[in-house]
């Protein structure tokens, strides 16, 4: 008996973009004209660098890439979204945002850059501005939430040195990638969290975000830098 595949359900069409803000806006707008409904973006952008360096706009790299590379493909493809909804953004952030201190007069750390502190940063910051989107996006059936993956053994770190090398020494006791991937698919697909939004998440369970991302006038001080650094 032959079996006949039900068109209903497709393999998903996965597409990848360059995780600098220079470069995801225009993919972006590609990405929207071809697909004019997005029902799930999954935004995992992640670096971590030993050293300060530039993209060519100018801007910190580790900033562009963790922080505004995701705000500029949210903003690039709400549209989409909202002409999915129930539609959802799943933003993977990082547990050292946790205690992370924030300055939005200084995201780029041009006075005090630090490899923690830059990556640290970035991360809250990614946070703060998700949770904005949560409640812009919240009247149009979109929801905009944040997950921990977990200490994941990819190549985040590629420092040289000792930074490096202790990286690729703890890997063997590091969640694999499939691991890793547990939460943000759970917080993507799971049935019981279409409308949760505006969370936090760790092992599939809502956890307790950095007490700063639930101040108002810091969150609306660093949604303004943020727009206007994605402008420059």
């Amino acid at each position: 008996m032959r079996r006949v595949r039900d068109r209903r359900h497709r393999d998903p069409d996965i597409r990848t973009l360059p995780a600098e803000p220079g470069l995801v806006a225009l993919p972006g707008q590609r990405l929207r004209a071809a697909h004019p409904r997005i029902a799930i973006l999954v935004a995992n952008a992640g670096i971590f660098s030993a050293t300060r360096q530039t993209t060519p706009e100018g801007h910190d790299r580790v900033l562009a890439v963790n922080h505004l590379s995701p705000f500029v493909l949210i903003e690039t493809l709400q549209p989409a979204l909202i002409a999915a909804a129930p539609a959802r953004i799943v933003v993977v952030g990082s547990s050292t945002s946790d205690k992370a201190r924030i300055d939005p007069h200084d995201l780029e750390l041009t006075r005090h850059w630090g490899m923690v502190r830059a990556y640290s940063q970035s991360k809250l910051a990614v946070m703060i501005t998700t949770f904005g989107w949560a409640d812009r996006l919240r009247p149009y059936g979109v929801t905009a939430n944040v997950v921990h993956p977990g200490a994941v053994a990819t190549g985040l770190v590629r420092a040289p040195g000792m930074i490096g090398l202790a990286w690729r020494l703890m890997a063997p006791w590091l969640r694999t990638e499939a691991q890793g991937a547990d939460t943000p698919l759970h917080v993507a697909l799971a049935p019981a969290l279409a409308r949760t939004t505006g969370r936090y998440f760790k092992d599939r369970a809502i956890a307790e975000p950095n007490r700063l991302a639930g101040d108002r006038a810091l969150a609306r001080a660093v949604w303004n830098v943020t727009e206007r650094l994605v402008q420059q």
